[in-house]
């Protein structure tokens, strides 16, 4: 306990620096990060759901387009 008490100081100041420092977080930053950075991801990326979507609406427009040319084509 001695060994405590003669480098509690130096301790405190340690921890002070690291608090400042925002090196060591409190859960509540932490979260509020968290929240942060998936509202970000939400803003900049597609889900995968979506893309997927996506990609069979573009195939449906393929295949529409194919008939359409067949079409065409068989005409002349």
């Amino acid at each position: 306990m001695n060994h405590f008490l003669q480098y509690s100081p130096i301790i405190i100041v340690v921890v002070m620096y690291l608090i400042q420092q925002r090196i060591v977080v409190t859960p509540e930053q932490l979260e509020k990060k968290h929240r942060e950075i998936i509202e970000d991801v939400e803003n900049k990326f597609a889900t995968l759901n979506s893309v997927c979507d996506l990609k069979e609406q573009v195939g449906d427009m393929k295949e529409k387009i194919d008939r359409i040319y067949e079409c065409i084509i068989a005409v002349k």
